[in-house]
C-alpha cells in the first residue's frame, strides 16, 4: 500500500471524520491559517481515544466536550504522514474553499456585472432603471446569477429592456418570440418557465409602470402588451354584444354580428392586425359571461353594447376598452358583489374611468335578499369609494352575491333603457 492510500485509510476513519470536518471548517474560515481550537460535542469512544493519542492527555469516558488546539492536530499529522493537515485534507478532498478568498470573488463579480448593467443608457435616463438594478443586487438575486453561473442573462435582460425603449414611437406591437431571436437569439427564451430572464425583464417594466410584478398569466401577458410585445395573439380574446365598429374585416364583422344580435369574440390577433374605431357613448361591462348570453337570447340586438369580462379581463379586453375610452366613450361596469369583483371594479375607475353600474349598497342587499344560494365572502376586503357604505354593509352581512343571480335585474333595466331610448330617438 502506498503512502498516500494509508493516509487516506487512516484519516477516512471513523473516529477521525468529524474532527477532520471542524478543521476544515476551521481552515476555511480562517483563511488556511492554523490557528485556535476545534472540538467535538459527545464523543464516541473511538473518537475520544484518537483525541487522546493525538494529544497525550486522557479524556474521562464520561465528557460531553473535548477540544484540540488546531495546532496540537496540525504537529500530529505531521508526525504520521510527513505532510500539512492542509494537504492531508486535500488529499482526502475535496480542496479547501476560502471564504474570504470567494467573498472577494462573489465582490468583483457582482460589481462587474452592475458595472455592465451601469453602463447602459437606460441607466442615465431613467429612474426605475437605477431602482431595478439596485433592487436585483441587495436581495440576492445577482449573487444568485453569479453561483449559477447566470450572469449572461442580466446582460440579455438589458438588452431586450434596450429594445424596447429604443423603439421609434408609434412602431407597430412585436411579437414575442421575434423580441426574444432580435435580442438573444433564442425565440423562446423569454417564454414563461424559461427559467430568470422572463422574470428578470418584467420585474424591470413592472417597476417602469410602478406597479409590483403579479403572478399569473394573464398578469404578465398584459405587461407584456403594455410595451407592445404580443405573448399569444389568439388566445387573448374578449366577448362583445353589439358592439358595432368601423374598419375593415373586424370593424365589418362586428357591424354585422350586431345586427343580428350575435355574440363575438375578438381576439388580440385581429385587433392588432384589422384596427377598429368604435363611436359609442355608453358601453356596459359584465363579469360574467352567462349575463351576456341571456342578453344575447332574451335581449337580442335590443341589448345595449356589451363586452364581457369572463372573469378576469385580457389583453385583449384591455385594448378594446382603451380605443372605446380613447374615442370618447363611457365603460358602464357590474361585477360580483365579493371582494375580487370589488377590486376589478375598482381596477376599471382607475385605468378607464369606468362607472359602477348597479353596484351600490341598496342593490348588494336586494341581492342578497334574492339569493337564496349565499356563499360566504372570502378574500381581502376592498374599498368602495363610489358607495363607501357598499363595503362596510358587505363586511357586515359576510355574504358574496354573484352577477347571475342578479341578471333579472340588469337584463331588466337594459331593456326598459332601450324602450326608452327607441322613443326617446322616434
Amino acid at each position: 500500500m502506498t503512502k498516500a492510500a494509508e493516509i487516506y485509510e487512516r484519516y477516512q476513519g471513523p473516529e477521525f471524520r468529524r474532527l477532520l470536518a471542524a478543521a476544515r471548517r476551521s481552515l476555511e474560515r480562517n483563511g488556511g491559517e492554523i490557528e485556535g481550537s476545534i472540538g467535538l460535542t459527545n464523543p464516541t469512544t473511538a473518537e475520544r481515544n484518537a483525541v487522546i493519542g493525538i494529544t497525550g492527555t486522557y479524556r474521562s469516558a464520561d465528557v460531553r466536550r473535548i477540544t484540540i488546539p488546531l495546532a496540537v492536530l496540525e504537529e500530529s499529522v505531521r508526525n504520521v504522514a510527513g505532510m500539512s493537515l492542509r494537504e492531508v485534507l486535500e488529499r482526502i478532498g475535496p480542496e479547501l474553499r476560502f471564504r474570504a478568498d470567494e467573498r472577494t470573488t462573489l465582490e468583483q463579480a457582482r460589481e462587474s456585472i452592475l458595472a455592465e448593467g451601469e453602463s447602459s443608457p437606460l441607466h442615465t435616463e431613467h429612474p426605475w432603471y437605477r431602482q431595478w438594478l439596485a433592487g436585483l443586487a441587495s436581495d440576492g438575486t445577482i449573487t444568485g446569477l453569479i453561483n449559477k453561473e447566470d450572469t449572461h442573462l442580466l446582460s440579455q435582460a438589458v438588452r431586450v429592456l434596450e429594445f424596447l425603449y429604443s423603439r421609434p414611437s408609434g412602431s407597430p406591437p412585436v411579437m414575442l418570440p421575434s423580441l426574444a431571436d432580435a435580442t438573444t437569439g433564442d425565440t423562446k427564451a423569454l417564454n414563461p418557465g424559461r427559467g430568470s430572464l422572463p422574470t428578470l425583464v418584467l420585474r424591470a417594466l413592472a417597476m417602469a409602470r410602478g406597479m409590483p410584478l403579479e403572478s399569473g398569466a394573464e398578469a404578465r401577458r398584459e405587461l407584456w402588451d403594455a410595451f407592445d410585445v404580443i405573448v399569444d395573439d389568439l388566445a387573448s380574446r374578449a366577448l362583445v354584444l353589439n358592439l358595432p365598429a368601423t374598419g375593415q374585416g373586424l370593424g365589418q364583422w362586428l357591424t354585422d354580428a350586431a345586427r343580428y344580435g350575435t355574440p363575438f369574440h375578438i381576439t388580440l390577433h385581429q385587433l392588432i392586425t384589422l384596427p377598429i374605431t368604435v363611436n359609442l357613448p355608453t358601453v356596459y361591462v359584465c363579469e360574467n359571461p352567462a349575463v351576456l348570453r341571456r342578453a344575447a337570447g332574451e335581449l337580442g340586438t335590443s341589448s345595449p353594447p356589451l363586452i364581457c369580462a369572463e372573469g378576469r379581463p385580457s389583453t385583449a379586453f384591455h385594448r378594446l376598452a382603451r380605443l372605446i375610452v380613447d374615442n370618447g366613450g363611457l365603460l358602464r361596469y357590474h361585477g360580483d358583489f365579493d371582494w375580487p369583483g370589488i377590486a376589478m371594479t375598482n381596477a376599471l375607475r382607475t385605468r378607464y374611468g369606468a362607472a359602477p353600474w348597479r353596484m351600490s349598497r341598496a342593490d348588494y342587499l336586494n341581492g342578497v335578499r334574492a339569493d337564496t344560494d349565499h356563499v360566504p365572502l372570502s378574500g381581502k376586503p376592498q374599498g368602495t369609494s363610489w358607495d363607501p357604505k357598499l363595503a362596510e354593509t358587505m363586511a357586515r352581512e359576510r355574504v358574496a352575491v354573484y352577477e347571475e343571480a342578479v341578471a333579472d335585474t340588469l337584463l331588466n333595466e337594459w331593456a326598459t333603457a332601450t324602450y326608452r331610448s327607441t322613443r326617446e330617438s322616434g
